[in-house]
């Protein structure tokens, strides 16, 4: 199945044609990997220190800084006509400096689950892999099917923390947040109203979550906690405090799937307690 260029739109509204010849620069972690799973690591010319998966495959790739701190002029020497870049991890005026070199920027911004479905299409239709992209989507759809058929647990309120330096949770109108919504559960509004609001641990924010905070998570990712933050944080609160895999949350792409079986897990583990 080949997609049609009028569906291969990005998330600013820019229709792309098909490029089965690209160069491809990706500063998406999880598309990187998606392309390499679709079977198009052969395009790509340049991605992150953050590309990390699949390892034997993007060590071979060269690099071009991070996420937020790209070197622009490593790009320019790749010549790529097509980078990758997504609104949550790459900062604006790195994309519109870009812009000014670079034929084809595609946009990414998945907000939920199902958004991969479009995600996949999106790079198989632009780059030349349709076939792969149906047959990932298929295997997505399993994938829910599965989750959706699972008993449902009760509905939870849970704390998702990702740093700590100041701390930093997630808003409603995350990817990892409409992840834990699959579940049934939500994330409690803070007094930052920013999708990743910052907070501090003080007597009155716990006094004004703890009536209705089931569990705090602590993410493995970007900030690195561990079990031994857990333990000490659960002594601190006196309600439950796992520690759970960031890149199963919040990694699109190829690992969504393991991340549908993740929240499973997840489901269990949480009310097992």
């Amino acid at each position: 199945m080949n997609a049609s260029p009028e569906h291969l739109i990005d998330a600013l509204g820019v229709s792309h044609q098909p490029a089965p010849d690209a160069r491809i620069v990706s500063l998406v972690p999880s598309i990187t990997e998606l392309l390499c799973d679709l079977g198009l690591a052969h395009l790509l010319v340049g991605r992150t220190g953050f590309c990390i998966h699949p390892e034997k495959i993007v060590s071979q790739i060269p690099k071009v800084g991070g996420t937020k701190d790209v070197n622009l002029d490593k790009i320019r020497k790749l010549a790529p006509t097509h980078v990758i870049v997504n609104i949550d991890e790459n900062e604006k005026p790195t994309a519109e400096a870009l812009a000014a070199f670079v034929p084809h920027l595609v946009v990414t911004h998945p907000l939920a689950p199902r958004d991969n479905l479009a995600l996949a299409r999106l790079m198989g239709g632009i780059f030349g892999a349709s076939e792969a992209a149906e047959r990932w989507c298929t295997d997505f759809e399993t994938e829910y099917a599965a989750l959706k058929a699972a008993p449902a647990g009760p509905a939870c309120t849970v704390l998702y923390c990702i740093w700590q330096d100041p701390w930093m949770s997630v808003s409603g109108d995350t990817y990892i947040a409409r992840m834990l919504g699959e579940l049934g559960w939500k994330v409690p509004a803070l007094p930052d109203t920013s999708r990743y609001p910052r907070f501090a641990w003080s007597e009155q924010l716990v006094a004004g979550l703890a009536g209705g905070l089931d569990a705090v998570l602590l993410s493995t990712e970007p900030y690195r906690f561990t079990e031994a933050h857990a333990d000490a944080l659960e002594k601190q609160l006196g309600i439950p405090v796992f520690l759970v895999d960031g890149e199963m949350m919040s990694w699109y792409g190829s690992r969504a799937l393991a991340g549908l079986r993740y929240l499973r897990q997840l489901r269990a583990m949480l009310e097992g307690t």
